[in-house]
C-alpha cells in the first residue's frame, strides 16, 4: 500500500515563503511523476507544478517565478518551495505520484493547508 505524508503547510503574510514536503513510501515502483495540486474553497483542485522522473518541470502560469519543485528519487520525496506568495495562493495542497507499469495509478497524500494572510 502506497502512503504520501505531506508536511509544512502553515499561514504565512502575502510575501512570504513555505516549503512543503512530501515523502512516499510502500510499494512504488516504475515512477513517472511526482506532482503538487492544490483547491481553494469552493474551486477545483488544479496542478500547480509537477516534475517527471527525468527532471523536467512544468508550473501553472499561476506559480511560474515564484515556485520550483524539486525531488529527492532515493527518498521518492518532491518538495514545493513557495516564495512571493499571494492571498490567493491559500489553498489546501496534495502530493500526487504516478506510478506503475503496466498500468498507471495515481496516489494522494491527505492535503497540507496553505494559507497567506493580506
Amino acid at each position: 500500500q502506497v502512503q504520501l505524508v505531506e508536511s509544512g503547510g502553515g499561514l504565512v503574510q502575502s510575501g512570504g515563503s513555505l516549503r512543503l514536503s512530501c515523502a512516499a513510501s510502500g510499494r512504488i515502483f516504475s515512477i513517472k511523476a511526482m506532482s503538487w495540486y492544490r483547491q481553494a474553497p469552493g474551486k477545483q483542485r488544479e496542478l500547480a507544478a509537477t516534475i517527471t522522473t527525468g527532471g523536467d518541470t512544468n508550473y501553472a502560469d499561476s506559480v511560474k517565478g515564484r515556485f520550483t519543485i524539486s525531488r529527492d528519487n532515493a527518498k521518492t520525496a518532491v518538495y514545493l518551495q513557495m516564495n512571493s506568495l499571494k492571498p490567493e495562493d491559500t489553498a489546501v495542497y496534495y502530493c500526487n505520484l504516478e506510478a506503475g507499469w503496466p498500468r498507471v495509478y495515481y496516489y494522494w497524500g491527505q492535503g497540507t493547508q496553505v494559507t497567506v494572510s493580506s
